[in-house]
């Protein structure tokens, strides 16, 4: 079930403005009952301001004074009339941290997937062609350390877009005439005696 946007505080402002059962509350906010009492005695979010849930659409004053009148009604998250977000074409933002693994997840897609073009890898990881031919090339900084590595594993890109770009590919093969590649089978990690 959804939850109130800032749960807490839209605990505090229906503990200060509403007749409602902490039952109410906390199943409306995503909390346990004992959370939402401890928030009445001032135990707990003492420096929280009251959040209006009314104010901003997420539940309507009719939905309170039923709930307020029926302690067995449960409180529903108004439905939204904002459009959901879509995820602008262009580049993924891939974080510091994860820098260093794209060219492992190059090398495993130029290695599993060459039917990839260069354009669908940069889309993919979020690279340039300059990095993506350097570690074709083994001329890239880092070349003796990389090893190539699944981008879904290492977070860089989802199951489901590669999936997308190798069917894609794939379909481009077969409309140019081409033979699928088979990828190679998965090389065996060696276990220490």
């Amino acid at each position: 079930m959804p939850l109130p946007l800032m749960p807490k505080a839209t605990a505090v402002w229906l503990i200060e403005k509403t007749a409602l059962t902490f039952t109410q509350i906390a199943e409306f906010c995503g909390m346990h009952p004992l959370e939402v009492q401890a928030i009445a005695d001032g135990e707990v979010a003492q420096g929280i301001v009251g959040y209006d849930p009314i104010a901003n659409s997420q539940v309507t004053a009719e939905d309170i004074r039923r709930c307020e009148a029926d302690a067995n009604a449960r409180l529903k998250l108004a439905a939204s009339t904002l459009p959901m977000p879509k995820r602008a074409k262009g580049s993924r933002y891939t974080p510091v941290a994860k820098r260093n693994d794209r060219p492992d997840g190059i090398a495993f897609l130029l290695r599993n997937f060459p039917q990839l073009t260069e354009t669908q890898v940069g889309k993919l990881l979020g690279t340039t062609k300059e990095t993506i031919q350097k570690v074709r090339e083994r001329s890239h900084w880092n070349s003796a350390n990389i090893k190539p590595r699944d981008p879904v594993i290492l977070g860089l890109c989802s199951q489901t877009d590669l999936n997308a770009f190798v069917l894609s590919a794939n379909e481009r093969l077969e409309r140019e005439g081409h033979s699928v590649p088979v990828p190679p089978p998965p090389e065996e990690e060696e276990v220490a005696a």
